[in-house]
């Protein structure tokens, strides 16, 4: 039976100290994973940090009950850290640590002997055989060299060392695998529809969430959300009710339970949710976004009742929240997209639109073109629609929206970007703008949704 080796890292694109974005996803699948596996070692990665940083036990048991360890220590992510610390103190040797080449490292393990990999001034992989190799060996030489790694070990004689008991790893060990079957399952009944999701959610070793890994938790909560159906969103808040309380208040949690009360018409409650964790942790990207769509679904609904200085009212409201969101991370071309489609659809368009798109339009290019490499995102390529159709620009627009309907995954992708091209087109048709073409890219989204829904059922 192979050892297990857990790797402690961050999750998806993060800056780092040289200026770049590294996908860390991309350094896992093609360096850091295979080089355990190389190494006749099996690869284990923490949960995603998305939760909202809340270590819970199935952590806990992985950082002292994995035999090995690697950790990523670029960009000083505070998880990896963490973690990293608390695996020092458990374990005094098996932890190998490894960093992206020209990495500052803080003082505190700069001494430490770790493995650097190499990317390129974009962030991107150089040569991904050599670097598995390097790293498979120190993994390698870790199973036959008992000699201390941990600093805590290394400088305090008579350390008391924890003897672990076999069982207790076979039991991990165990439900290792079953994580694994869930997020398996899990993944073939996302592109099946609700139905599929349900029957996993049904499984009975689900019935109490206590005792269920948060991962496997947050999967299943993801799984309803990609369903698309107010069917699913209920699901999710009925989810909720049942986890733990601790995962209950995390952060990414709390932004789900608000996204799927809005989408089952309980906006004011969702409003006050994201609201609250604005509050407590400050504008954001996800949550101004998240609030943001919150105010725009109530200004639609009271435009369309006809009350229109409330809908003046909350028109506003949503502006304000999608470009704080914006401002917090200029990165992020989600809640920018949406700031300035939303100035173009007041009486007066705002004219801070002119100064904002070009922003949205370099932070959506960027992350396009930092994902070139695996096709780009779906969204990112949206975001460039939405900018070419508010520039009046139809051939970009039409290329844009070749690239995103070629990145579709879910349905409720292509009907959210046509309800925003819907939005603009109104808007300019109210004001005597030509605005025909629009509808064009309107009916090819239109028939991507249709597509995919009909592809998901049974």
């Amino acid at each position: 039976m192979k050892p297990l080796c857990f790797v402690l890292m961050p999750f998806g694109k993060k800056p780092e100290g040289t200026g770049r974005i590294i996908d860390f996803d991309v350094v896992y699948r093609e360096i850091i994973a295979p080089a355990v596996e190389a190494a006749d070692m099996e690869p284990i990665r923490a949960d995603q940090e998305e939760i909202g940083g809340t270590i819970h036990k199935p952590m806990f048991e992985r950082l002292m009950l994995c035999d090995f360890a690697v950790a990523d220590v670029t960009g000083a992510n505070p998880n990896v850290y963490y973690e990293l610390g608390i695996r020092h103190a458990l374990r005094p040797h098996s932890t190998v640590l490894v960093f992206a080449e020209n990495t500052a490292l803080p003082f505190d393990i700069a001494a430490q002997r770790g493995v650097p990999y190499r990317l390129d001034a974009a962030g991107d992989v150089v040569d991904p055989q050599e670097d598995r190799s390097i790293i498979a060996k120190r993994l390698s030489a870790a199973r036959t060299n008992t000699h201390d790694d941990s600093p805590l070990f290394q400088m305090i004689d008579g350390m008391p060392r924890l003897e672990v008991d076999h069982s207790k790893t076979d039991i991990f060990r165990d439900r290792v695998v079953i994580a694994q079957e869930y997020r398996t399952a899990l993944a073939a009944a996302r592109k099946a529809g609700l139905e599929a999701v349900q029957a996993v959610a049904a499984d009975p070793r689900l019935a109490d969430l206590r005792n269920v890994e948060a991962g496997i938790i947050i999967d299943l909560l993801l799984s309803f959300r990609a369903v698309g159906t107010k069917e699913g969103c209920q699901a999710m808040i009925d989810l909720h009710t049942r986890m733990p309380r601790a995962l209950q208040q995390a952060r990414m949690v709390r932004e789900q339970l608000g996204f799927a009360l809005n989408r089952v018409g309980r906006s004011e409650e969702a409003a006050e949710i994201l609201g609250e964790v604005i509050d407590e942790f400050g504008p954001n990207s996800e949550t101004n976004g998240l609030l943001g769509r919150v105010y725009k679904d109530l200004w639609e609904s009271a435009k369309r009742d006809g009350r229109s200085f409330e809908a003046r009212g909350l028109l506003k409201r949503a502006i304000a929240t999608y470009r704080s969101g914006f401002e917090a991370d200029w990165r992020d071309p989600y809640p920018g997209i949406n700031a300035v489609t939303l100035m173009e659809l007041q009486d007066k368009p705002d004219p801070d639109r002119e100064a904002l798109l070009p922003v949205v339009r370099y932070a959506a290019a960027q992350r396009a073109g930092a994902q070139r490499q695996e096709g780009g995102d779906y969204w990112d390529h949206a975001t460039l629609l939405e900018v070419a159709v508010l520039d009046r620009d139809q051939d970009l627009a039409h290329e844009a929206a070749a690239s995103a309907l070629a990145m579709v995954r879910e349905p409720w992708e292509p009907a959210t970007t046509r309800r925003n091209l819907r939005l603009i087109r109104e808007a300019r048709a109210a004001r005597n703008e030509e605005s025909d073409w629009i509808a064009e890219i309107e009916d090819a989204l239109d028939e991507a949704e249709a597509r995919l829904k009909s592809a998901a059922s049974p």
